[in-house]
């Protein structure tokens, strides 16, 4: 398994800080949800760095590198034929409801078990705010239906469809739908 590699490799690199994002975080708490590739949010370049020679016995698509248009540190990486990409993204933002920049998914986070391992990663709340600005309901669906079955921080998730311009339409179909 992909995550699994991944995540034996980054034990190597035990000090660094970290964060499992996109929907492979969703993924690895249980959402039914299709995982293309394995996002690793790093907190600095060094971590990226770190994390990049863990997986050196693994092809490399892309090292690290600066893309300023992006504002991100990042590197890509193959492993048993999953893309893993790791990164920074160094562009700020008030708020801390945002997935994968500021202080959002260093506040708001679980810790997973996989394979003897604590994995930290994104908590539903802020990933459902990302497929809900895309406005994805093959996506958002799982994750309400996996919050209401699970649990869920109603507040945060509320919370961070407001601040991240989601339609008042579908804030109102969220809050509806967490209510159940």
């Amino acid at each position: 398994m992909t995550l699994s590699s991944a995540v034996e490799a980054f034990a190597a690199a035990a000090a660094v800080t970290y964060r499992l994002v996109g929907t492979a975080a969703a993924r690895i708490q249980g959402v039914d949800l299709p995982t293309a590739d394995v996002d690793v949010l790093l907190a600095d370049r060094a971590g990226v760095d770190a994390f990049a020679a863990t997986l050196a016995d693994f092809a490399c698509h892309t090292p690290p590198t600066w893309m300023p248009a992006a504002q991100q540190y990042y590197a890509r990486f193959d492993v048993c034929g999953t893309p893993v990409e790791l990164s920074t993204v160094e562009r700020p933002t008030e708020t801390d409801t945002v997935e994968c920049a500021g202080q959002g998914p260093w506040r708001h986070y679980v810790l997973v078990d996989l394979a003897g391992h604590a994995v930290p990663a994104v908590r539903p709340e802020l990933r459902l705010a990302s497929e809900l600005v895309r406005d994805r309901p093959d996506r958002y669906e799982p994750l309400i239906d996996h919050m209401l079955r699970h649990g869920a921080d109603v507040q945060l998730t509320l919370r961070a469809a407001r601040e991240r311009g989601v339609d008042p339409a579908l804030q109102e179909y969220v809050a509806d739908r967490l209510s159940d």
